[in-house]
């Protein structure tokens, strides 16, 4: 199998595309402007593999941030690489876009907590222990209130992702010293940081099928909140 690995993530506002070549990164493309991730990610994808001399047929692995995220974001980014895969053949990995905000901070000497702001005063959220340079789940990632997040963490915490950054008031009032925050250059997820993460899933539980690979949202969409409200009055 090839050792090209092309990665997407569109989470969150700040989209991006990245190409691999076994373990080394070759190019990353990054975006956080006016507009939908519909408007540049097709583009990026082509200028990255036309660059290289590549074509998709000649890769060897898809990987894709499967949320949680913004919904709309999460769907682009889905639609694009399923639609690569079912063309070319190429197998194909989702990943959770905490687990990609993690592995950002490697080697960490406290737990890392990774936070994306979901709205409606609530954050997804994770944590993580990269001490050994790859991100392990310390438990289930989350959708609530970060209020109610705060009050489950111990000790000193190194906080990761948008979600920290529009709570960090808050956040430094509940945990005073005990908080440590990342720069604001790693408040979104990556594609650079896919390659080991997605090579190591694919090794690990396997790659999946384009029609078996879904969004991870956390919480019910606003049509479906809608749905249920009005069959619940009815």
């Amino acid at each position: 199998m090839a050792d090209y690995l092309l990665a997407v993530d569109t989470s969150t506002p700040g989209g991006s595309v990245a190409l691999y070549d076994g373990d080394q990164l070759l190019a990353e493309f990054f975006r956080r402007l006016p507009g939908t991730h519909s408007d540049w990610l097709l583009a990026a994808i082509e200028q990255l593999l036309g660059t290289a001399g590549l074509q998709v047929e000649d890769l060897g692995l898809l990987a894709v941030v499967r949320g949680p995220g913004s919904f709309t974001g999460l769907r682009v980014g889905m639609a694009t690489v399923k639609g690569l895969a079912i063309g070319s053949g190429v197998p194909v990995v989702g990943l959770s876009s905490l687990t990609v905000l993690a592995a950002a901070v490697p080697f960490a000497r406290m737990p890392v907590c990774t936070m994306l702001d979901a709205r409606k005063k609530e954050v997804y959220a994770g944590l993580f222990d990269t001490s050994r340079g790859r991100p392990v789940a310390l438990g289930e990632e989350r959708v609530l209130a970060p209020e109610r997040l705060l009050e489950t963490l111990n000790g000193d915490v190194l906080f990761v992702g948008d979600g920290a950054l529009a709570y960090r008031t808050l956040i430094i009032a509940r945990l005073g010293e005990r908080a440590h925050f990342v720069t604001t250059a790693l408040a979104a997820p990556r594609a650079g940081l896919l390659g080991s993460l997605a090579r190591d899933a694919a090794a690990s539980v396997g790659t999946a099928s384009p029609e078996a690979l879904t969004p991870l949202y956390l919480r019910a969409s606003e049509a479906e909140i809608n749905w249920e409200k009005r069959h619940s009055a009815g």
